[in-house]
Parts: structure tokens; C-alpha cells; sequence
């Protein structure tokens, strides 16, 4: 089911009729802010409400064409504008192809600084979303080379991947603020741990490496083994709750966020926004069968409503 969903969350011919459908689109805005800016910033008002950070995420990838890339870093540019207007706590996340990465890495590099310099320009941070496997090498140099001019850029690192050890200790040492996750995307086995078990493994590894280097860090799951171990480590050797923070999803285990507020720890909600929501929702879906199952659940109304009659009879 999971490798069907992903394959699925890349097909040019079922985006569009799931955009268009209502039940789709009323069950997207489980994990989805809604189309616009002014949805996103509303959730992150939520959130900050809730005393969460948040991380403002335009959904949209592998653009076709200049202009769309240019638009795109316009578009995040306006985002940081209005974050530091409404003075939110919240960062952006974004994706090197909605850059311009499939077409001239010399664009996209171009626009990432840009966005990276006005967002220094009002003390904000920029995270670089890490997509599949063959962005890997390119998304990497590309944040080495911005981070070596400036500091307030970081990228992502999934543990289902047997390079990430190595691409870790690299970024450890640049300086590089990371965010740590299992991984989303359908990836070989010559490329990625194809077992649970082992991928578990590899992200407690790399959260060890992570919490002990001294920098700020985000560590991203939903997983409670996972969070059990973030929090057996820092208690062992001493970590301050202020120094580094858990990342989860809008609209994924708000029961679990909450708790770990109440507690003390620093949790910060990626939020994202925009009118190509569908490879998002579709990974969604494909990360647990209760996402699945919850998608169906919403079908069955309107199947049974066309099925029965409604009564007359003021019943």
C-alpha cells in the first residue's frame, strides 16, 4: 500500500482529478493549512497560540520553467515579509526544485540566497526540505555553499538512507543546523534501509550524533519509540530542553505535540500551504494506515446518502 501511495503521489494524470474532488480536497485540510498565505499564517497564529513554533512550507516542486522558480522565491520572500509583520514564531521550509533545480543550479543557488539574505535581514532562518534520493549530493553541496556565507540556513536529513551517517558528520561540520527524519519517499534498497527495524536504528544513531555536536537541532517524528529515546538521551547526558526542539506535522498527533509543550520541551509545527497540495497529502496517506483509513471513512457518507433516501417525515 505504501509503495502504491508513493508511486501514485508522482502521477501527472490522477493530480488533477483528486484536486478537484471535495472529498479529497476536505480531507487534505486535515494535513494541510489550505491554498493560500492567509490560511498558513492562520494556523501559525494556532499554533503560536498553543505555545508551538511553526515552519511555513509553499507546497510545490520540480518547476517546469524560470519564470515559475522566480515566482516561487518571490513568493517565499512575501512570506517572511508577512511572518515578521505579524510577528509570528515561525521559519519557512522549502524545496530546492520549486528553485529551479531540475532546470540550472546556478538559478536556483541564485534564489536561494536571495531568499536566505532577506531572511537573515529580519533575524529568520531558512530550511531546506530534503526530497528523494537523487537530489541528495546536490541539495547537500548547494546548502554547504550558502551556509559557508550564511548562518541562517539548514536542510534535512533522512535516516532511511545508508548515506546519511556520512552526509551528517559533513554538515556537522559546517556548522549546519539539520532536521532529522526517517524519510518519505519510495527509495531503492541499494539506496535506503528497506527494513522498519533498521531504519529506527539509524535515526536513534543519528539523533545521538545530532544532540551531542552542541548545535540547534530539530528532531522530527511522531513516533513515540523514537521520542522515547530522544528523551532517555538528553536526560542522559544533560541536555537542555532550550537546546534543541521537536518537529512534527500540522494536523499529525496534536495529542503528542501538547504533551511534550506541557512538559517543556520546544515542538515546532511544519505547516504547509498551497494549491499543489496533492504529492504532500498522497505521502501523507502513504506514511500509516490510519491516514488511509481515515481518507475512506470520509467516501462513505456520500456513498450512503446517494444509497438512501432521506426520510420526509420530519424525523
Amino acid at each position: 500500500m505504501r509503495a502504491l501511495l508513493l508511486r501514485l503521489s508522482e502521477s501527472k494524470r490522477l493530480a488533477p482529478l483528486m484536486m478537484r474532488s471535495g472529498v479529497s480536497r476536505r480531507v487534505a485540510r486535515r494535513f494541510v493549512a489550505g491554498e493560500t498565505l492567509d490560511d498558513a499564517l492562520e494556523a501559525a497564529r494556532e499554533v503560536n497560540r498553543a505555545l508551538q513554533l511553526a515552519s511555513l512550507d509553499l507546497l510545490g516542486e520540480n518547476v517546469s520553467d524560470e519564470d515559475g522558480a522566480r515566482r516561487a522565491a518571490d513568493e517565499y520572500i512575501a512570506i517572511f515579509d508577512r511572518i515578521a509583520q505579524e510577528h509570528l514564531d515561525a521559519n519557512v521550509s522549502l524545496k530546492l526544485t520549486q528553485l529551479g533545480l531540475d532546470l540550472n543550479e546556478e538559478l536556483c543557488q541564485e534564489l536561494l540566497e536571495k531568499i536566505v539574505a532577506h531572511a537573515a535581514s529580519q533575524s529568520n532562518f531558512v530550511r531546506v526540505d530534503m526530497e528523494g534520493s537523487a537530489y541528495t549530493q546536490r541539495t547537500v553541496e548547494m546548502v554547504k555553499r550558502v551556509r559557508s556565507e550564511y548562518s541562517n540556513v539548514g536542510t534535512v536529513m533522512q535516516a532511511y538512507l545508508y548515506r546519511a551517517e556520512q552526509d551528517v558528520q559533513e554538515l556537522l561540520a559546517a556548522g549546519c543546523r539539520l532536521r532529522l527524519c526517517k524519510g518519505a519517499y519510495q527509495e531503492p534498497p541499494e539506496v535506503a534501509f528497506p527494513k522498519k527495524a533498521d531504519v529506527d536504528a539509524n535515526y536513534v544513531k543519528l539523533m545521538r550524533m545530532l544532540l551531542a555536536s552542541g548545535i540547534y537541532h530539530g528532531i522530527a517524528t511522531h513516533d513515540p519509540a523514537m521520542i522515547r529515546a530522544v528523551l532517555d538521551f538528553v536526560r542522559q547526558q544533560d541536555i537542555k530542553r532550550d537546546r534543541f526542539e521537536f518537529q512534527m506535522l500540522y494536523g499529525i498527533r496534536t495529542d503528542l505535540q501538547q504533551k511534550l509543550v506541557r512538559d517543556g520541551y520546544r515542538v515546532r509545527v511544519y505547516i504547509p500551504f498551497g494549491v499543489d497540495w496533492f504529492p504532500y497529502f498522497m505521502r501523507r496517506l502513504a506514511e500509516r494506515p490510519a491516514n488511509v483509513t481515515f481518507f475512506l471513512r470520509n467516501l462513505l457518507p456520500r456513498s450512503s446518502a446517494k444509497a438512501t433516501p432521506r426520510s420526509t417525515s420530519g424525523s
